[in-house]
């Protein structure tokens, strides 16, 4: 696919979801408020994460933002047992996570 359209969308508009699908699409290099978006996210997902250590399940939508950016927490135990939280928690279609995105 070719450019996308980040003109129809502000970064205050633009939801992780769509940030992810536009990032998934970018041949060019992902665009600053796409990664502004998906940052923010991570680093707030990853505060929920750290609050609540042993306890916390990730909802599909956060663990496919968590998946993006995997390779950042390959040796972090903490990011280890919250994705074997996230698994042992999920109920659906893991391909609508499989073939997700990631960096």
């Amino acid at each position: 696919m070719g450019g996308n359209n980040m003109t129809s969308s502000t970064p205050s508009q633009l939801t992780p979801a769509k940030a992810l699908e536009i990032a998934k699409n970018c041949e060019d290099g992902v665009p600053p408020a796409v990664t502004a978006v998906l940052e923010r996210a991570i680093s707030e997902l990853w505060q929920r994460i750290q609050a609540q250590p042993s306890t916390y399940v990730m909802h599909k939508e956060e663990f496919i933002v968590f998946n993006y950016y995997r390779s950042r927490f390959a040796n972090v135990a903490t990011a280890q047992q919250a994705v074997a939280r996230f698994w042992n928690n999920f109920r659906g279609d893991s391909t609508d996570i499989n073939g997700g995105y990631t960096s």
